[in-house]
Order: structure tokens, then C-alpha cells, then sequence
């Protein structure tokens, strides 16, 4: 059934109420039934039993009909010793029900006969054969009708009150989920801060609160979002802003000759970083896709570690930082050769751009104590404290930091090794230590 939630409460109360009933008044009718029969079966076994006890003169006269019998509705007859049947009930006395009363037996049974059932009472006498007396169960009930019309209508009035507790329950109970229904479409609308009553109802207050987590999750992811969006724009306009002065100065012919290597440059530089800003850009929305490729395969570290310093090798002499590997034997992993060296050539990146002249930067392979193979880069740079060592992995939250401080790369390098570790189901850590900070990178034994 479809609907609103108070529709549905108030037929579902409404269905429960009418199946109580009808469940009530069959049982109240089968138990006035029981109780009807066996009063009715208990006034016909006296009958009998004052009949047995008569004079046998008082007797025949009731049998033959020529006195008056206690209930006018009552049928009796005579068993003999030699199993003859006279009077007016013998057409309900069946052979076995002669043939117990001549062994001496008591009978209580039930006959059918002409579309009537009777109860059949039946006592032995002391001359042979017995006694029987018949009543139709149909006339001998006096109480049913007029109990079950009383029942009926407390039936009846009980289903009314049953309906207004429904329609009064079910707006109690609909209210809060409907107010939070309310809330969740305010949210789904893009309002932040939606106010939830507290519901006295555990599972609903159980939703409200995750609700309301919700809202706040969504706040603050949205605020890191805009302010990303404008970092963005600010790391975009500042190499748009110079390329774009250099190519109208050139376009006006106002760069003198002399300058035009050094103009070269500038806009090679400028390109160059608005490259590196759009590739990561790039490289965050293919992680983010269901598709992103992987080929895990096993790796040897050391060997990965060793290619990337002899790419980097150039750039850290240039800077006069010395760059030295650190793997004793063979550490596998089976992962991804290219994901991993990229997520290590970010961290040395950054590693470089923050280590002085003179410091060291070192990279290692190993295993932890479970034998998962660890891949660390360490530098010489200024460090993190606890706080930049939770939420290095943030995207820019350095880089916001620390922008005016040292020198920072897009905001956007950690953020990419963190999301190419966990797709390559692999876990990465920041820690700060007295030479500087280490990025340490878990990944499955190969």
C-alpha cells in the first residue's frame, strides 16, 4: 500500500483491531455455545435421573406421555430388559445406545436425526434396560442469543473506541517522522543547519541524530569545498594573469628584444605550473571514478625505490640535497608498478621542496611485524606538528597553512597519494620527526 506514513498507520491499526474482533467474537461464540450445551445437557441428565428414581407407576405415566414432564421440550423413552424402545424419544435410540444401557453403562451422546442434533441422556435401571430423555441442542439454547448480542455490542463499541485510538496513535506516531521527513527534503534542497526537534521515540530520535550528523557533514564538506574551488581559482588566475600580460605586451610590440628570453621564460614557467595544477586537477577526478584502472602485479620495492631516485637524482643535486635508498633485500608487494612509483614521486616532490640545502632525503623498503611490505619516504624539512600529521591528506590544508611561510606545491599532491594508496588497498601515514616528517606507505605482501 502506498501512501503517507499516517495513512498507512491508521489502516494497519484499524486491520488489527477488526481481526481482534472477529478473532473475539468467534471464540465468545463457540465458548457461550459449550457452556449453553453442557447447562442444557446437565437439566436433561437430572430429568433422567428423577425419572430412574420414580415409582415405576410415575414413570410410565411420563413415558406414555399421560403426566406432565419438569421441561415440555424434553423427549423420553423406555429401554426394556429385552431391548424394546417405547416412548417419544425412541426414534433417537440407535442399537448402541440400547445395548449400553442394558450392559448397565450411563450414556451421553449426541444424535442426529430428521436435520435436528440431540443430546441424548440415557441412565440404566435396576429391572433391565433403562432410561433415555432427548432434547434438540437448537431449543435448548436460551443463553446464546441474547449473550452474543451483548457481546456484539461490546464488540462494537470496543472497534469504535479502537478506531479513534488508531486515528489518534497514528498522528502520534506519523508527526515526528513526518517532520523529519520534512527536514531530509529541506537538506536534499541544499538549507544547512535545518533545525530537528529531539523525537521521544528512540528510533526516530536514533534517525534525527544521524540526520543531523549529516547536516553537519554536508556543511563542512561543502565550506572545504568552496574554499577549495577558490584556491583553485586563485592558483589558476595568477599564471593566466602573467601569461596573458606577457601575450598582449607582445602582441602591442612595447617587449624590447633584450627581454624576450627572459619573457620566454616567464611564460614557460607559468605554463609549466598551470600544467602541473590541471594534471592533478585530473589525476583527483580519475581517482574518484568506479573505473580507474589497476594492474597489481609483484613488485620488488627496493628495485621501484632505486628507479625513482635515479629519476630524481638531477633535481636534488640541483638543490644540493642528497637523496639516498635504503632497502635491504628483496621486499615484494603485489601491487600496481606505475600507481606506486607515482604516489612515490609525489612524495618526493614535496619531500624536495621542502628539504634545505644540505639535508637528506631517504627512501626505504621494509616489512612491518605482520609481513605487510612498507614503503617510507623521509625528509629534512621543517616537520609536522600532530595536528598537520592528521590532516595532511586534506586537499590543501597545508598548502592554506603554510602558504606564506615555505614554499608549497599545489595543495593537491598528498590528497592524490592518499586516494592512489586506498585504491591500491594500502594505507598511508604522516609523522613528524626531530630531522623533519616521514610518509609512510603500507601495502599488501606480495
Amino acid at each position: 500500500m502506498r501512501g503517507p506514513i499516517r495513512r498507512r498507520l491508521l489502516v494497519a491499526t484499524i486491520v488489527v483491531a477488526l481481526v481482534a474482533v472477529v478473532v473475539t467474537a468467534i471464540a465468545a461464540l463457540t465458548l457461550v455455545r459449550n457452556v449453553d450445551d453442557s447447562a442444557a445437557r446437565t437439566q436433561l441428565a437430572a430429568q433422567v435421573e428423577r425419572l430412574v428414581a420414580a415409582r415405576p407407576a410415575a414413570r410410565d405415566a411420563a413415558i406414555d406421555g399421560l403426566s406432565q414432564l419438569d421441561d415440555p421440550g424434553v423427549l423420553v423413552a423406555r429401554v426394556g430388559a429385552r431391548g424394546a424402545v417405547t416412548g417419544s424419544a425412541s426414534f433417537v435410540v440407535v442399537p448402541r445406545i440400547a445395548a449400553q444401557l442394558r450392559g448397565g453403562d450411563d450414556v451421553s451422546t449426541t444424535v442426529r436425526r430428521g436435520g435436528q442434533t440431540y443430546a441424548v441422556e440415557g441412565r440404566p435401571t435396576s429391572q433391565g434396560g433403562g432410561i433415555v430423555a432427548a432434547q434438540d441442542i437448537a431449543s435448548a439454547r436460551t443463553l446464546t442469543p441474547t449473550v452474543l448480542a451483548r457481546i456484539g455490542l461490546a464488540l462494537a463499541i470496543g472497534f469504535v473506541v479502537a478506531l479513534v485510538v488508531a486515528v489518534i496513535a497514528s498522528r502520534a506516531l506519523s508527526r515526528p517522522l513526518v517532520r523529519l521527513a520534512g527536514a531530509a527534503l529541506r537538506l536534499a534542497s541544499g538549507e544547512r543547519n535545518v533545525p530537528l526537534d529531539p523525537s521521544p521515540i528512540d528510533e526516530v530520535a536514533d534517525v534525527e541524530t544521524a540526520l543531523g550528523s549529516l547536516d553537519r557533514a554536508l556543511a563542512h564538506s561543502e565550506g572545504r569545498q568552496r574554499e577549495f574551488l577558490l584556491s583553485i581559482s586563485h592558483e589558476l588566475r595568477t599564471p593566466l594573469t602573467a601569461i596573458r600580460g606577457y601575450a598582449e605586451a607582445l602582441r602591442d610590440g612595447v617587449v624590447p628584444a633584450e627581454q624576450l628570453p627572459e619573457v620566454g621564460r616567464t611564460l614557460e614557467v607559468e605554463s609549466t605550473r598551470l600544467t602541473a595544477f590541471t594534471d592533478d586537477l585530473l589525476a583527483l577526478a580519475r581517482l574518484e571514478a568506479e573505473d580507474f584502472p589497476l594492474h597489481p602485479v609483484e613488485v620488488e620495492l627496493g628495485a621501484l625505490l632505486r628507479e625513482a631516485a635515479a629519476a630524481w637524482l638531477a633535481r636534488a643535486a640541483a638543490g644540493r640535497v642528497r637523496l639516498d635508498v635504503d632497502a635491504v633485500g628483496p621486499v615484494v608487494a603485489r601491487t600496481d608498478p606505475a600507481r606506486a612509483r607515482q604516489v612515490v614521486d609525489g612524495l618526493l616532490e614535496n619531500a624536495l621542496r621542502v628539504s634545505p640545502t644540505g639535508s637528506r632525503i631517504v627512501l626505504r623498503a621494509g616489512r612491518t611485524d605482520g609481513g605487510a611490505a612498507v614503503l617510507e619516504v623521509a625528509d629534512g624539512g621543517p616537520g609536522l606538528t600532530p595536528d598537520d600529521a592528521e590532516h595532511a591528506f586534506e586537499r590543501g590544508r597545508l598548502r592554506d597553512r603554510y602558504r606564506d611561510v615555505r614554499p608549497v606545491g599545489t595543495g593537491l599532491g598528498l590528497s592524490i597519494a592518499a586516494r592512489l594508496v586506498e585504491r591500491l588497498g594500502g594505507t598511508i601515514s604522516a609523522h613528524s620527526t626531530p630531522g623533519g616528517a616521514v610518509f609512510r606507505i603500507v601495502l599488501p605482501a606480495g
